[in-house]
């Protein structure tokens, strides 16, 4: 079977993907692959928006501010810095590209464009489409994607691994492509290129509740940790307070927007609990409002609580939430009329492949941007809005630096086809769809929103029990798409547990019952090495 050969070959078609394609220009050969159809992945059911200081009263210091607030002393000021001082330019070109954003409001731009507040925020400042901000800018994105010249684009494919000098045997060790399945032809393919990127989003799935789709299995940061590049901050897995709790809709998000709206978190007697556990009440930072959601539901054995919206005008509330409304509607829940039933849900991978201000990871010609990557910008907890923002400075960075050195870069060796010599069809589905479900389970139960050290103990002997049969089972079938998203999510979880347990404190999103403060002496990033790994010379 011939082997394609691109200049950059794109894993992820979210916004950092897509993002990446278009600032690269047309002489450029570019591959983007995308597990479903392109949109679908997280970026398109993001509802809340993209935090930027486009507002004469806010300013760059006091993004900043707000960010190394929310992330607990584990920031990198200097990528905060960057992050949000590239913020305006980002906005702008999205708007080039033809995203409609929200206009005229009592907070507005001097541009007439709506600003909402959310939590962690100490300004309005988060520019959105209504509340389906993602889809906005993710179909716009693959509009334009679709348009340009020399994309070529690859539905339905998977990354199994990356192909590295290493594993072919030669120097250096770089990044060459990967090997990839054809979900709709059951072939494994062999895609060569100059430089890869990863941007295959993040690990919720890994837990049994989540608002991420399903494709969320941490692919990319399973394939680079194989490949020997180092993650960090693995532990920081943020849990979004308000996803709608009804058996119809286990992924459905409730916006941090309707709370920076005026939206009120009750108990199911009715009482409002959050100014009991933070002076910023509803706008406080994710991380300390779903624990006190979560404590809230133990201490009384309630199912889910509630948000309130409906002490705004109506229209007001239809005009600024439309998705949530009508989804709501649908399901028998008028927002304008009484509180939303929600439940925390897990939501952001705030650690990842560890990468640098050009989005480089440890292995030369392979890149990492959006929430599969870690740059230092959220640290210990992700405020509201800065992820969508991440991708777009990250994916301009990247694709300032590839096109510097592509002109220089030399084509990669030669490549073997994939052997599937040795392996056979598989003989019990049952054993991968059993280890999913006891995977996402005890992570939900032991690795969750508050920890223990027993705990993550019985997780990580489980973890070492799933990674055995898996491994096993992967070397002896054929693989297929839910065998490679279960190897995916299991070597995610032991990660996860790995540096949760290395963190002896409770610090943004980690919270322990064992060490419940915060320790001055760990205020640094949780960085794991694997064995492959090799200093970038």
């Amino acid at each position: 079977m011939p082997k394609p050969l691109y200049d950059v070959l794109i894993l992820g078609s979210g916004a950092a993907g897509l993002t990446l394609a278009l600032r690269l220009p047309d002489w450029v050969s570019v591959a983007i692959l995308s597990k479903r159809e392109l949109r679908e992945g997280s970026t398109y059911y993001a509802q809340g928006g993209i935090s930027a200081v486009l507002d004469a009263n806010d300013s760059t210091e006091a993004h900043v501010q707000d960010t190394l607030t929310a992330g607990a002393g584990l920031c990198d000021p200097d990528q905060v810095r960057l992050v949000v001082e590239q913020g305006p330019r980002c906005i702008h070109w999205l708007l080039e590209q033809g995203v409609r954003f929200t206009r005229n409001g009592q907070a507005s731009t001097s541009d007439g464009y709506h600003l909402t507040r959310e939590g962690g925020h100490s300004h309005r400042r988060v520019i959105h489409a209504a509340d389906a901000t993602g889809k906005a800018v993710e179909t716009t994105l693959e509009t334009q994607v679709r348009a340009r010249a020399n994309r070529s684009l690859f539905e339905h494919h998977i990354a199994i691994d990356l192909i590295t000098g290493r594993k072919l045997g030669v120097e250096p060790d770089r990044c060459f492509g990967a090997y990839v399945l054809d979900l709709k032809r059951g072939q494994v393919k062999t895609f060569r290129a100059r430089f890869v990127v990863i941007a295959t989003g993040g690990a919720s799935k890994v837990y049994l509740y989540t608002s991420n789709p399903d494709i969320a299995t941490g692919d990319g940061i399973a394939m680079a940790w194989r490949a020997g590049c180092r993650v960090a901050n693995m532990e920081f897995m943020q849990f979004h307070p308000t996803c709608l709790y009804h058996p119809e809709a286990r992924n459905f998000l409730i916006s941090e927007a309707l709370r920076g709206e005026g939206g009120r978190l009750l108990l199911p007697d009715g009482e409002r609990f959050m100014p009991r556990f933070d002076e910023r009440a509803e706008l406080a930072p994710r991380d300390i409002v779903a624990r006190a959601i979560d404590h809230e539901m133990k201490r009384l054995g309630a199912e889910c609580v509630y948000l309130d919206i409906s002490h705004r005008p109506a229209a007001f509330v239809r005009e600024h939430f439309p998705t949530i409304y009508h989804r709501c509607l649908e399901l028998g829940i008028d927002i304008t009329r009484e509180p939303i039933p929600v439940v925390p849900a897990a939501h952001y991978t705030c650690g990842g492949i560890l990468t640098d201000a050009q989005a480089r990871t440890d292995i030369p010609g392979l890149y990492a941007i959006g929430e599969a990557a870690y740059t230092g910008l959220h640290g210990a907890n992700r405020m509201a809005s800065n992820s969508l923002l991440e991708c777009l400075v990250f994916a301009f960075q990247a694709a300032a630096h590839i096109e510097q050195n592509l002109p220089d870069q030399a084509p990669p060796p030669a490549v073997p086809d994939w052997d599937a010599s040795r392996v056979h069809e598989p003989d019990e589905a049952v054993v991968v769809s059993h280890n999913w479900e006891e995977l996402r389970r005890f992570m939900w139960d032991y690795v969750g929103i508050v920890r223990t050290n027993k705990r993550l103990q019985r997780a990580k002997r489980r973890i070492d029990l799933l990674r055995h049969e898996i491994i096993e089972y992967y070397g002896n079938f054929q693989v297929h798409n839910d065998l490679l998203e279960l190897r995916n999510l299991v070597e995610v979880a032991d990660l996860i547990v790995r540096s949760a347990q290395r963190r002896c404190e409770s610090r943004g999103l980690h919270y322990t019952l064992d060490f419940p403060w915060e320790d001055p002496d760990q205020q640094f990033p949780t960085i794991l090495i694997p064995d492959s790994y090799r200093p970038r010379s």
